[in-house]
């Protein structure tokens, strides 16, 4: 990631976006891989980070304020990158709270009820106060103020890079901390973890905290990159997604949350899009092969439309032949040889 994005500005969207899956991915990875709490709705958190800034950094919140004050002084962005952190926090407590309870089916459940309210209230929020804008989106959102005229582009790439980087440290510190030892404990055996002195509530608790954190972050950053942000960028998908990222990577692995994030994103970006541009490049020219002339070949077919399906397959692969991911936990990958 941090050479790939000088050769062109395609690459450096690319690697600037698979920065932001990296951190989503990462943040996951506290709840699933290291608490084992099976969370279908983390791209909420995403979305409340998107429109905690979103908000105050366009003419929206006029609407709903009144006057003129806003949006806010591009300065306020890198402010608003540690509100965003707070109040996703917040909305990941609020989640956890009635779900401390719950294993399981049970848990995945709520978490995507969770996600999709979110989705659903910022699709609705547009009356009688208009909060979001409904479906229309919010727009144009406020970017931070670059140093030596830097490119948009290359700025935002900079700035991601040094989020993941924070995140990344974050994550290894946590691992091997107190709370990180607690949560592989609640998720190795709850009732064994509680009987050792482990406080649940409060484990649980942090952990949707901290996951959410990152991606409220990232959600910030995302909202001034596209200028442009509405609820469908935000759908139950986006959260399974990330979810792909962790398990294929390795649940509980920081390496494998990191390389899961970068062979998805990749995946959808380059290889896909880049195989449906060449087979319409074929169909143009039209090329035969076998007798068979492209340009009569639907659109239907298109690598980049079957995305999620070829995903799906990638995971079922991965959970035949190598569930432990492709850069397991050490002890993980033990355990799961010991099964086999």
């Amino acid at each position: 990631m941090p050479t790939i994005g000088f050769f062109n500005g395609y690459y450096l969207e690319v690697a600037t976006q698979v920065g932001i899956f990296v951190a989503l991915a990462l943040g996951l990875n506290i709840v699933v891989g290291l608490a084992g709490l099976l969370d279908l709705g983390y791209v909420a958190f995403f979305a409340v980070g998107a429109y905690s800034w979103a908000i105050p950094g366009s003419p929206q919140a006029n609407l709903i304020f009144g006057g003129n004050a806003f949006p806010l002084s591009a300065w306020w962005f890198y402010a608003f990158l540690f509100v965003g952190l707070m109040v996703a926090a917040g909305a990941g407590i609020l989640l956890g709270l009635p779900v401390l309870r719950l294993h399981g089916d049970y848990l995945a459940i709520v978490t995507l009820g969770f996600g999709e309210v979110i989705r659903v209230l910022a699709n609705n929020l547009d009356k009688p106060i208009n909060l979001t804008n409904g479906p229309k989106g919010i727009t144009p959102i406020g970017r931070p103020p670059v140093p030596f005229g830097m490119p948009y582009s290359e700025a935002f790439y900079f700035l991601v890079l040094l989020i993941v980087a924070v995140v990344i440290l974050v994550n290894r510190r946590l691992e091997n901390s107190h709370i990180g030892r607690a949560w592989e404990a609640i998720r190795e055996d709850e009732l064994a973890a509680q009987a050792m002195g482990v406080p649940l509530v409060r484990s649980k608790l942090l952990a949707f905290a901290c996951g959410a954190s990152f991606a409220g972050v990232m959600g910030v950053v995302f909202s001034a990159k596209q200028i442009f942000i509405n609820p469908e960028s935000f759908t139950f998908l986006e959260s399974i997604g990330v979810l792909a990222m962790v398990i294929l990577g390795g649940m509980g692995s920081i390496p494998g949350a990191v390389l899961g994030a970068t062979v998805v994103t990749v995946l959808n970006l380059q290889v896909l899009k880049g195989l449906s541009l060449w087979l319409n490049e074929l169909k143009n020219a039209g090329v035969t092969v076998l007798g068979y002339n492209l340009a009569d070949l639907p659109t239907q077919l298109e690598p980049a439309k079957y995305e999620r399906m070829i995903f799906g397959v990638i995971l079922i692969l991965m959970m035949i032949f190598r569930p432990q991911g492709i850069f397991p936990v050490r002890r993980r990958a033990r355990e799961l040889a010991k099964q086999v």
